[in-house]
């Protein structure tokens, strides 16, 4: 069980963000999303998770770049210095692969078809002590910089509401989807089976102030930097999340993020 004892949040020096160096850093990493997916929010996780040493892993964790807020107080033998983990994967490497994370909730085709650089973002946590304020400042703009620096034209990944009860976020993805939807040559589309319908609610009977208020705030802030949303949402049993997905053209982070992050983030 996740105990309620908050750990001091350290001063900004203490922080920094990188990507994982070797297996210590990708085992630290599984062992944040197993305290913040199974052991916060109560996920079951699928078959690779490893309950007795308390990782939460699968398959694609390999072909990935895992972009980290490590907090160098910590002591690293122990495997607690990382504190936010965003997971990536490159085009190129989902084509060795055969695939990306969202091909099992989501019809990428629109987006193969642009034939622009992407990349998918996943498994995105960070322990609740940090999840405002400079650190989030740091690793945003350390997904920025991975980003930018590549030349990456579309980033793209699921980004979920908790609970699989999707009725009980009506409000919030029935404004998604009049107000973020794709443009059809990027609206990606829910696969059926796991498909739910997100205009629930007519756009005049929504209350934006209150939908803006249920979305979860990592969601929140692609919406500020442009970002889109796919048709439908995936109910994800394994994890016990309702699913959306997010895209999100990169042209517009290159003006305006470091706006956003100097003068927004913090507020978020």
């Amino acid at each position: 069980m996740i105990t309620t004892k908050t750990k001091p949040v350290p001063e900004p020096g203490a922080l920094e963000v990188r990507l994982a160096r070797g297996m210590a850093d990708l085992e630290a990493a599984q062992r944040l999303r197993y305290r913040v997916f199974i052991e916060e929010l109560g996920a079951p996780g699928g078959p690779t998770v490893d309950h007795q040493r308390r990782l939460e892993r699968d398959a694609l964790d390999p072909y990935c770049d895992h972009l980290l807020l490590v907090d160098r107080r910590r002591d690293m033998e122990a495997g607690d210095h990382v504190v936010g983990a965003y997971r990536l994967l490159t085009d190129e490497r989902a084509r060795a692969l055969g695939r990306f994370y969202c091909d099992s909730e989501y019809d990428l085709a629109p987006l193969r078809g642009l034939g622009r650089k992407l990349v998918e973002l996943g498994r995105s946590c960070v322990e609740p002590e940090h999840r405002r304020g400079a650190a989030m400042l740091l690793l945003w703009k350390g997904l920025a910089d991975y980003v930018l620096g590549r030349g990456i034209e579309v980033m793209f990944g699921v980004a979920s509401f908790h609970g699989a009860d999707a009725a009980r976020h009506a409000m919030a993805l029935s404004y998604l989807h009049h107000a973020h939807l794709a443009p059809a040559p990027m609206r990606v589309r829910a696969l059926d089976g796991h498909f739910h319908a997100m205009n629930q609610i007519a756009p005049d009977k929504i209350d934006p102030q209150a939908a803006l208020a249920a979305i979860p705030p990592l969601i929140r802030a692609y919406l500020r930097l442009g970002g889109f949303v796919g048709e439908g949402a995936y109910i994800d049993h394994e994890f016990n999340t309702t699913d959306v997905c997010l895209i999100m053209d990169t042209s517009a982070m290159s003006d305006r993020h470091f706006d956003y992050y100097t003068r927004k983030a913090l507020r978020a």
